[in-house]
């Protein structure tokens, strides 16, 4: 005793104080189940043990004024208890009250001691341990077991929590202990099994290594993960390792707390493409009802008219929805993708049937098409000319505006429609449009002519775009706010004049000025009621439903019971091609493989699509950061939440940080070489956690 307070001075009637206040609670004794006594790691070693899987023997220490009736207390068991496990060196492991549970794993959060040899340093190892907790946490076990050395180590997960797939198994593992790989610090080699231990898919090992594990080992990795879930009851995130004699150990098992949705059974493949240009932001519930629903209603006459798709599907399967706020089309549907059974496509006579029956009226509506939209746009400029000023119109005539609104949208988009797929670009009446002009391009050269010649009018954007309603191709339809015009530099063309343009971008100009037009009625008919004495008329306006905006027009006002109502916030962009899960949380789906030449590709670790701006972790935390690192530290932890994505040159998928980033719901990418060189602080990056796929 005199030895060891010389080796510990000051600190042996700490030591033996700290200890004297612990109870024991064996793994093995029915308490030991219990994640309220013992805390949630211990306790699932319990139940595995008890379950006949092969967990080592050890204790559980627990305060005393918490602790069983009948658990032994103070140092001296304990000391027995320690000797009674008959290992040269031991591993102390918090246990807390909460960890490795259903709806959290706090992976990497508290402090582990490996390597413990003698009983000082176990009891100082014990205290470290115990002090390790947070004020979150209201109460903290100690795990003590053998320390195992290790020839094969990793983590096993009973499903692929990055696909949403749960009839995969993922193995990770390197050789010697599973620390290294969960730490961050070793990628491993990653493995995907069948239920049965058939390997589907491996990754390559590093430095050319020896792949760690072979086929037999495998299986019996499987065989653990099914024992594991049927014994916890869901499936696990399993620390394992084999020893030098091949016998396979369960160090640690959990829920597995984050799951990536997967596509519901059928699930349609959307994307914005085709519309975002449209519409680039997210729209409010009335902005949908008047712009997107005409739109879908418009395309799907355009695609019944070709015989591109039959009319049950046209039916049941709008072509354009919104998804979170943003505007998406259904790909197949408008053929930006093909059929995902080419083969039985061409088996099916009823697509040929339909386009041949289509073919008779679509040879002959190429020709008239441009006539066609030539009368259609006349037609609506005479409209839109002869409408007095919303301001001068009584409120049914406000209603009558909007209802011919929405009824020529439908017409405006089919025809645009038809236009672009039928068309080469310009009339083919020998008329003087260019061909590939654009209202886009037409808008930029008469405003730059506009503001080089009449600089002290270009900041009057009411008074340019009423002289020139060309220039509303250059702002997206918003009811919120009214339109905007960017800075031009230099005159990229001469402008000719609208009469130029080719039969689809006039059309898509006058769909433009429909828009706007609607949305001029809605903010007049808001500032009525404003003035009525309706506060935050706007902005409960944008919230409403189509049928719910024609109730408020004939009652002089928005119901009451809509003021709660907020707006559809901000959202992230959404993937380039997607299914929805059953609870409508966009799955990222990749169509062609990644080409390196358009971004870097790593492994996929927990699943969502992320865009932001490149962050190192110092300095300032811009607005939408996504983290670019060379290695997944658990320092990181704390500053996941709120990410918009994380990326890592090295690490694997299934270390402490990305089951963080998983259970955050944070767009997370590892393995991606050169990423802190490629992606310096302030690159504009995508993230598709699915895919592993990191763009600038």
């Amino acid at each position: 005793m005199r030895r060891t307070r010389e080796r510990w001075p000051g600190r042996r009637c700490a030591v033996v104080s700290e200890t004297d206040q612990l109870a024991l609670v064996a793994l093995d004794s029915a308490p030991a189940t219990d994640p309220s006594v013992v805390g949630g790691k211990a306790a699932h070693l319990a139940k595995a043990l008890a379950a006949g899987l092969p967990v080592l023997p050890g204790f559980a220490l627990v305060p005393h004024d918490q602790a069983p009736r009948g658990a032994l207390t103070g140092a001296q068991h304990i000391r027995r208890a320690q000797e009674a496990l008959n290992a040269p060196a031991l591993v102390v492991r918090s246990s807390a009250r909460g960890e490795d549970s259903a709806d959290s794993s706090m992976a990497g959060r508290f402090l582990s001691v490996l390597d413990v040899r003698g009983w000082a340093p176990f009891v100082e190892a014990v205290g470290r341990v115990s002090r390790s907790v947070t004020a979150e946490v209201e109460f903290m076990a100690v795990l003590v077991q053998p320390m195992l050395r290790s020839e094969v180590g990793g983590v096993l997960f009973g499903a692929d929590p990055v696909s949403g797939r749960p009839d995969r198994i993922v193995v990770s593992a390197v050789p010697g202990g599973p620390e290294r790989l969960v730490d961050g610090s070793r990628q491993g080699v990653r493995y995907q099994l069948t239920r049965r231990g058939r390997v589907v898919e491996r990754g390559a090992a590093e430095n050319d290594e020896e792949p760690p594990l072979d086929g037999r080992r495998l299986r019996r990795l499987a065989r653990l993960a099914r024992d594991a879930e049927r014994a916890l009851g869901r499936p696990q995130d399993v620390e394992f390792a084999f020893d030098g004699e091949g016998r396979l150990w369960l160090l640690q098992a959990r829920p597995i707390t984050a799951m990536s949705a997967r596509a519901a059974p059928g699930a349609r493949l959307l994307g914005p493409g085709p519309v975002a240009e449209t519409f680039p932001r997210v729209l409010q519930p009335l902005e949908e009802d008047l712009w997107v629903e005409p739109m879908a209603q418009g395309l799907s006459l355009a695609l019944d008219i070709t015989g591109a798709a039959s009319r049950r599907a046209l039916r049941d399967c709008p072509t354009v929805l919104t998804v979170r706020g943003r505007a998406v089309a259904d790909l197949r549907l408008l053929g930006t993708v093909g059929s995902s059974h080419p083969w039985l496509q061409f088996l099916n006579p009823l697509p040929g049937a339909r386009r041949a029956l289509a073919a008779w009226r679509t040879g002959r509506l190429r020709t008239a098409l441009p006539l066609l939209a030539l009368d259609l746009m006349a037609d609506i400029d005479r409209e839109l000319a002869g409408l007095p000023a919303p301001e001068k119109l009584l409120t049914g005539q406000l209603m009558n505006a909007l209802f011919w609104a929405r009824s020529v949208l439908v017409s405006l988009h089919a025809q645009e429609s038809l236009a672009g797929a039928l068309l080469d670009g310009r009339t083919g009446d020998g008329g003087g449009q260019r061909r590939g002009a654009t209202a886009t391009g037409e808008a930029l050269a008469l405003l730059a002519e506009r503001r080089t010649r009449q600089p002290s009018e270009a900041s009057d954007v009411d008074r340019l775009i009423r002289e020139n309603p060309v220039l509303l191709a250059l702002s997206p339809p918003a009811l919120a706010t009214k339109p905007s015009l960017p800075e031009v530099t230099g005159l990229s063309a001469a402008p000719r004049g609208v009469g130029a343009l080719p039969p689809r971008e006039g059309l898509r100009l006058r769909i433009r000025w429909v828009q706007e037009l609607q949305a001029r009625v809605v903010r007049e008919c808001t500032a009525r009621w404003t003035a009525a004495g309706v506060e935050n008329a706007l902005g409960r306006a944008t919230v409403l439903r189509w049928p719910e905006l024609v109730a408020a027009l004939d009652a002089g006002g928005p119901p009451a019971e809509t003021a709660d109502r907020q707006p559809r916030p901000w959202s992230p962009e959404l993937p380039t091609a997607f299914r929805l899960s059953a609870d409508g949380e966009p799955v990222p789906e990749r169509l062609t493989v990644a080409d390196p030449a358009e971004g870097l590709t790593g492994q996929g670790a927990s699943g969502g699509f992320g865009t932001g701006v490149a962050w190192d972790g110092t300095g300032e935390r811009p607005a939408r950061a996504i983290l670019v690192v060379r290695t997944l530290d658990p320092d990181l932890a704390p500053r996941l939440p709120g990410l918009c994505g994380l990326v890592a040159e090295t690490g694997s998928v299934l270390s402490h940080l990305a089951v963080l980033a998983r259970e955050y719901r944070v767009p997370a990418a590892v393995g991606v070489p050169d990423a802190v060189e490629r992606f310096p602080p302030g690159t504009e990056l995508s993230v598709d956690g699915t895919t592993g796929t990191v763009r600038a």
